[in-house]
């Protein structure tokens, strides 16, 4: 009679003739059972440990304790919106972990020290942008140069032809619902394609204002429900272009924008990308990581010098750098690594973080009127839809064309990373950003420079 050997028996059929040992079962529920990206057992542990720091009226700010915090409650929000039924698959675990956080800000649910500790270590540190800068350097570092080359020159069009469709789109549907042309574009229309609410909607605010005769303060809070609204708006449009891309895998190129041709080799297969294979060491992902920091410094430089911001210069000199290939190969795997942490372990944190920190419940529900949202649905549907049907005609992915057409009425990068995270997109985040930075501060510019000239 032969025997065999245990550790050939699957786990399943082990669990059920009740022979594996006690710690491999413990060691089965720590691997398999997860919220999230966090073990279970983990996820418990981090609940009571900051439920004590609660009860005790303080829960400290520093780096430590905050990750844990970010980590236990943007996992449970995500994982909660993966788990709804039908629009779990659209997008919406970026939406609840947004979203959920600033209604229970709102309504006194979430324990004063956690929103205290959470505001201050996300406005003190400015992690999103250390968040930003390692997913846009660490997407760059992945794609092909021939791609990236394509990509950026053509993706200019689609979003032009986009914007101006959903501007029409918009117009038209304010109009047959009677609301005044003025108050249709300027303060609907505008501020939805603005570029988010640091770049978009404040020094829109400051431009009304002074053209205007009102206070900034007023005009703001008139202008950034609308921001939100838009946004969420585009995070939903994005996560059905995901599950789209799904169901017709031909409309999509998960990611890449270029359309490959009958034989071509894709970016993922042509051996640059092997930045996972396991070989990587600790060095190489600790350059990759100072790397995105440094490039984000020189992006900061030219802010000063130039005004141009941050995250589109440290973008700019990236794509350079990647064009030259200045950067090593296992530089590059370095990066890559990086990125897919970043992607991976911080972004429902991140997102939980900009939830409780900057998204104002109470603005974005005094925004749910029904001619709002008739405008601002149509206006984003018909710009996401062109940017659809542009990028098809000129052999682009049209799936992955749209939902970086989406970050064009997204909340900044804030925004980008909720709408690319429903798309599960977030290699696109270097085109999201010139849609969002470089498109936004073109519209915000234009407007006000049609405002002040033409109709004052």
């Amino acid at each position: 009679m032969s025997t065999t050997d245990d550790s050939q028996i699957p786990a399943s059929v082990r669990f059920n003739q009740q022979e594996i040992p006690l710690k491999e079962r413990w060691w089965h529920v720590l691997d398999n059972w997860k919220v999230g990206i966090i073990p279970l057992p983990l996820f418990i542990l981090a609940g009571v440990l900051i439920a004590i720091d609660c009860l005790n009226g303080k829960l400290p700010n520093d780096i430590v304790v905050m990750v844990a915090t970010l980590a236990f409650f943007g996992f449970a929000c995500g994982e909660f919106g993966k788990r709804l039924p039908i629009i779990g698959k659209m997008g919406a675990a970026a939406i609840c972990a947004t979203f959920i956080p600033s209604a229970l800000v709102h309504y006194g649910l979430l324990p004063t020290v956690v929103v205290t500790s959470t505001t201050q270590f996300f406005k003190s540190t400015n992690i999103l942008y250390l968040y930003i800068c390692c997913i846009i350097v660490g997407s760059i570092m992945s794609m092909n140069r021939q791609t990236l080359i394509q990509g950026f020159l053509r993706i200019f069009f689609p979003m032009l032809c986009g914007e101006v469709v959903g501007m029409l789109v918009g117009m038209g549907v304010g109009l047959a619902l009677g609301m005044e042309p003025f108050q249709i574009f300027f303060f609907l229309i505008l501020p939805i394609m603005a570029g988010g609410v640091g770049e978009g909607a404040i020094p829109l605010s400051l431009g009304y204002a002074a053209l205007l005769h009102m206070e900034q303060g007023v005009v703001l809070g008139r202008i950034l429900p609308i921001v939100m609204l838009g946004g969420l708006t585009a995070i939903v449009i994005s996560g059905c272009l995901n599950r789209l891309g799904k169901r017709y895998p031909h409309l999509t190129g998960e990611g890449n924008l270029i359309r490959q041709k009958a034989g071509e080799v894709t970016p993922q297969d042509s051996g640059l990308t092997q930045a996972f294979s396991g070989k990587t060491d600790v060095t190489t992902i600790a350059t990759g990581a100072l790397l995105a920091v440094l490039l984000y410094m020189v992006g900061m430089l030219g802010y000063r010098l130039i005004g141009l911001p941050a995250p589109v210069g440290m973008l700019f000199v990236a794509v350079l750098l990647k064009l030259v290939n200045a950067v090593s190969p296992r530089m590059l795997e370095g990066s890559q690594v990086v990125y897919k942490f970043f992607q991976t372990a911080v972004t429902f944190p991140i997102l939980f973080a900009v939830g409780v920190a900057i998204t104002p419940w109470q603005e974005l529900v005094n925004a749910f009127t029904l001619s709002n949202l008739l405008v601002i649905i149509s206006s984003v549907g018909s710009l996401v839809l062109t940017g659809f049907f542009v990028g098809k005609k000129i052999g682009m992915n049209p799936i992955d064309v749209a939902i970086v057409s989406c970050c064009q009425s997204g909340q900044g990068g804030t925004g980008d990373v909720a709408i690319l995270t429903a798309g599960n997109r977030m290699m696109l985040m270097p085109f999201a950003q010139i849609a969002t930075r470089i498109g936004g501060a073109i519209n915000v510019s234009a407007g006000l420079l049609f405002l002040g000239n033409f109709l004052l």
